[in-house]
């Protein structure tokens, strides 16, 4: 799980690299030189697609998602727990819910292609299933690793 974690860490890495310096030549270009790179809106729509999807596994990766615990963190531990557990597993049903349709749009779409780059819409497409599959693998992982922890807990008590 860790190599997967850095492979996936390195691609939204490098994948907003390219963005941020094609971003700033596409400015020179247009801005100091007078002749703009017509490719550059497509690609980068294409980029931060999957910037946005695996920076989200990211985040799961590192437990790093937005949360408000300010009423479950009033609940006594157990009934916190239990309300981890049911979010975890609510969250992995609709990672893959949405998983399948955005599959489903990817198929759908794989002869359209982009305008400019003609790259088939298939590959922005299935940015998502890519990513709400990692993310609920991952989600996956910490429900087992938090339900495994409360078990050692419990035996120690």
């Amino acid at each position: 799980m860790r190599f997967f974690g850095k492979l996936v860490e390195l691609s939204a890495a490098l994948a907003l690299f390219i963005l941020v310096i094609m971003t700033i030549a596409a400015v020179f270009m247009r801005y100091f030189v007078g002749q703009p790179i017509q490719w550059t809106e497509e690609m980068s729509g294409l980029l931060m697609i999957w910037v946005v999807m695996l920076g989200g596994v990211v985040a799961e990766r590192d437990r790093a998602h937005l949360t408000i615990p300010f009423v479950v963190d009033m609940l006594p531990h157990k009934i916190k727990r239990i309300i981890a557990s049911l979010v975890a597993v609510l969250s992995i049903g609709l990672l893959v819910y949405m998983a399948w349709l955005g599959y489903r749009l990817a198929e759908m779409a794989q002869y359209k292609v982009t305008q400019i780059l003609k790259v088939s819409w298939f590959w922005i497409d299935v940015a998502v299933p890519v990513g709400t599959l990692a993310t609920a693998a991952y989600t996956l992982y910490w429900l087992i690793n938090d339900v495994k922890q409360a078990d050692v807990g419990e035996e120690k008590q």
